[in-house]
């Protein structure tokens, strides 16, 4: 962060053309349900077009308790906003009214397309989550109720920001949905029901395990000559600290998520390691990312009891993608398969066995719909709903997981909390022409994490 910054070339990004379409305005809603002129659509507009913006455009315009319409999209870049259109058009076309004029590209096109929305309506936040906060605070200037994808910050700053974010957000009686999906899996739903009632009695242990190979942009070599880092980081967000925590922070938040939401507390404190096993490619390319591909984190909460997590992104080594809760009474599968899938199931005694098994869940809903039957329920019901502050300690659990293991030091949560390290501090100033908040050192490379000499910043 703190190496000379070299300005990129001037990068000729295709902005898009058209007018900003003008909002109707009305009262301050307070969390109200509202009726405009005989129509109760709900509008949304989608921010950050990825594949995971674009699935939760049609979840959010597919509740059962419609009419729901996407009427905006904004993006930084025009391939991924065009991309996400036509796929989008493929799909949800007769629940979708997006001509040119609200196709929004820029690093102010949030602006532009909540700017279409009126009060009470509905924004997706689904961009890298370095511009969560950015995007969250102009959400709650402009009164509208916000679903936004986790991570929901990534560093102790903007873990702060968006709390004190929330405050303002609940004074106005917003509603807010965060990602974290496996919250409103049926059947983790029905198992952490079961284990507050002492079914699985007193809890000794929890390890959870995301091991599969390279994902998304979690391992990226040199940019192109013909892109600014800026451009680079973004698009491949998954790399960099500062765009998206990385691939502990992104990849590994949700079993991290639901096994403190099994134990009803969150951990105290993490030890941790990690590191790289290969430094190139198949091709004897050098990887530039800050990423680890494996981690192994031990979690204590307050009565002593642990929480064990390993992560890793390997080709070729063997594959564990699932959860568990183990008890004085038995054992608990809570993901079986991937972040949430089932079905999930109690065991008598440790071993995982048929027959030993004493309940098994039956619900096959899909959570990434579920969450959004909530979210417009609670809107169109004028009920409270605020999933923000549950999202932002998650974020504070992985991020001390992923600091113990890229400083070697033990990390509490209140260290994570009061930690002054803000990865990318000016980033609602950025623009297509700025320096990336990473920029290389002088030897070419980007800073990375050296655990035992970088003790008290990640990189």
């Amino acid at each position: 962060m703190n190496a000379p910054k070299p300005q990129p070339t001037r990068r000729q990004f295709l902005h898009a053309a058209g007018g900003l379409a003008v909002a109707s305005m009305l009262p301050n809603l307070e969390g109200k349900s509202f009726h405009i002129a005989g129509d109760d659509t709900i509008k949304v507009a989608l921010v950050g077009c990825g594949g995971r913006g674009s699935g939760a455009a049609v979840n959010a315009v597919s509740v059962q308790r419609g009419p729901v319409q996407l009427v905006a999209m904004a993006d930084v870049f025009k391939d991924r906003l065009d991309d996400s259109f036509t796929n989008l058009q493929k799909n949800i076309a007769d629940k979708m009214d997006v001509p040119p004029e609200r196709r929004f590209l820029g690093f102010d096109a949030y602006k532009h397309a909540m700017d279409v929305l009126r009060p009470g309506d509905v924004v997706i936040l689904t961009t890298p989550p370095a511009f969560r906060w950015v995007h969250f605070k102009y959400a709650i200037e402009k009164k509208l109720n916000v679903f936004m994808e986790k991570p929901v910050c990534v560093d102790g700053p903007t873990s702060r920001r968006m709390l004190e974010l929330n405050t303002q957000a609940m004074q106005a009686g917003l509603k807010v949905g965060v990602g974290l999906m496996s919250r409103h899996c049926v059947g983790m739903q029905q198992l952490a029901e079961r284990i507050k009632n002492g079914d699985l009695g007193e809890i000794h242990l929890m390890r959870g395990y995301r091991m599969h190979g390279p994902a998304a942009s979690s391992q990226s070599v040199q940019k192109p000559d013909d892109m600014s880092h800026l451009e680079y980081q973004i698009r491949r967000f998954h790399s960099f600290l500062w765009a998206s925590g990385g691939c502990y922070a992104d990849f590994y938040i949700h079993h991290i998520d639901h096994l403190c939401w099994m134990r009803g507390a969150l951990p105290i404190k993490a030890q941790g390691v990690g590191g790289r096993h290969y430094k190139t490619n198949r091709d004897g390319v050098p990887f530039v990312d800050q990423n680890f591909d494996s981690y192994a984190v031990e979690y204590t909460f307050a009565e002593g009891d642990k929480f064990y997590f390993e992560g890793r992104c390997i080709e070729g080594a063997a594959g564990i993608y699932s959860s568990y809760v183990h008890g004085s009474k038995g054992v608990a599968v809570v993901a079986k398969s991937g972040d949430f899938g089932g079905p999930q199931a109690i065991y008598k005694g440790q071993n995982i066995e048929d027959s030993n098994r004493q309940w098994q869940s039956t619900d096959k809903s899909n959570p990434y719909q579920n969450e959004w039957e909530v979210l417009i329920g609670k809107i169109r019901d004028g009920k409270p709903h605020n999933e923000l502050k549950t999202g932002v300690e998650t974020c504070l659990v992985t991020a001390m997981g992923r600091m113990a293991a890229h400083t070697g030091q033990e990390i509490t949560f209140e260290q994570m909390l009061k930690c002054d390290h803000e990865f990318a501090p000016d980033v609602d100033k950025l623009t297509y022409e700025s320096a990336s908040p990473l920029m290389p050192l002088t030897d070419g490379r980007y800073p990375i994490p050296e655990p035992g000499i970088k003790k008290e910043r990640e990189f």
